[in-house]
């Protein structure tokens, strides 16, 4: 059984005539009546009554076209498939991320999403959350990562919580104790990253919301800075659980029990324009996402793409 006997059965059976099924097809109408004269034969059935000028189905014309339908549809994405995958192994990926998530949650991102889209090329910016909530808004990057920021032109997916943890030098009292308390932290130095960060944002709203002014002793730019000035002593921070994982592991810094119930934590979204159409490799992209940690993504929900799954 070929294709194009399938082609030509469903062509003719959908317009009732060979003669206008051979013009669709762009065949001659004795090739088009070969065709479905060499299916009857492998079917050992007839699929058509000849009336003249017209044909009309016969019942065992009638129970197979439905199958030969769907099969046609089946093949027509699989080829669609194979053309996704060309796409997306020929494609560059715009990737957007706040300078944190960059340096230690999306390597292994990356990582995952090489492995099963080794031809896909991803070029990475970094910069503030809101800088990169400003990059997918311009388009300058197709697919964001920064702390959960909201916009109208933006759809905004969470993807986890990351707690932000009080750290300290091993031997300061604070972890000698095993915990703190927010008023007893605020009489500490804070040495905080990036007064225009999520970060330190957030942790200033937690100290005025107890009722204390932090005692900000040193503001730096980077955090891998913050945790040496920590390692010597010059005071205690909050930091991103991921990024100090190395550190508490190798024992020079501490981490800190914050009593009280204030724990504090920062969620990480993924973000893309509102367009209507998103590329194979973002798509792709979003995919590796999705199973990464286990949500819904808006684009993956609402677009007719077909993303392949490797």
């Amino acid at each position: 059984m070929e294709l194009a006997q399938i082609q030509a059965f469903i062509a003719a059976a959908e317009r009732g005539s060979f003669v206008r099924a051979a013009q669709a097809l762009i065949l001659t109408q004795p090739s088009l009546s070969a065709r479905i004269k060499a299916l009857e034969t492998e079917l050992n059935t007839l699929l058509f009554y000849r009336l003249g000028r017209g044909v009309r189905v016969t019942e065992a014309g009638k129970a197979f076209l439905p199958y030969a339908q769907r099969a046609l549809e089946a093949l027509g994405q699989g080829r669609a498939t194979l053309n996704a995958l060309e796409k997306v192994a020929n494609a560059t990926l715009q990737v957007g991320s706040a300078r944190a998530i960059g340096t230690y949650v999306l390597p292994e991102i990356l990582a995952r999403f090489k492995e099963e889209h080794p031809g896909i090329d991803v070029n990475i910016r970094t910069g503030r959350s809101t800088e990169v909530l400003q990059m997918v808004m311009d388009e300058e990057v197709q697919v964001g990562l920064a702390r959960s920021l909201r916009n109208p032109d933006v759809l905004s997916t969470r993807l986890y919580d990351e707690e932000i943890a009080l750290v300290s030098h091993p031997k300061h009292p604070f972890a000698i104790e095993g915990e703190a308390n927010i008023y007893d932290i605020a009489k500490e130095p804070l040495i905080l990253y990036d007064r225009d960060s999520s970060y330190f944002q957030l942790i200033d709203r937690v100290c005025r919301e107890a009722g204390v002014i932090p005692n900000v002793g040193m503001i730096l730019d980077s955090i891998e800075a913050t945790k040496r000035m920590i390692e010597r002593g010059f005071g205690v921070s909050f930091l991103p659980v991921h990024g100090i994982s190395r550190e508490v592991d190798i024992g020079t810094l501490a981490l800190i029990r914050i009593t009280e119930g204030h724990k504090v934590t920062l969620s990480t979204s993924v973000m893309v324009h509102r367009a209507r159409i998103y590329s194979p490799a973002v798509l792709a992209f979003l995919g590796v996402l999705e199973r990464m940690y286990e949500v819904s993504i808006a684009p993956l929900e609402t677009v007719n793409t077909i993303v392949p799954n490797p």
